[in-house]
């Protein structure tokens, strides 16, 4: 798989992977963000979205979280793509 554009973790649709690069919050909601596992460097997958899209269910560091999109536009991600075969 192969770097492609920054953009939000709140951007990303369901089967998607990413890298984090930047966790852009403050304060209480930042050291959350990071003992969650939100740290550069972590690979994270979007599993499903809630059936009003939010909030979205990711794969990060082994384990399943709910994450809010206001939250997830606090992140900034690195989209993976996979690399032709």
């Amino acid at each position: 798989m192969s770097h492609n554009q920054q953009t939000h973790l709140s951007d990303l649709e369901p089967g998607q992977e990413a890298t984090v690069l930047q966790v852009k919050a403050q304060g209480p909601i930042r050291r959350r963000l990071l003992e969650m596992g939100f740290i550069r460097g972590a690979h994270l997958k979007v599993e499903k979205l809630a059936p009003l899209g939010d909030p979205m269910e990711l794969v990060i560091k082994g384990y399943h979280l709910s994450l809010r999109r206001e939250e997830g536009s606090c992140i900034l991600v690195a989209r993976l793509e996979p690399t032709g075969v």
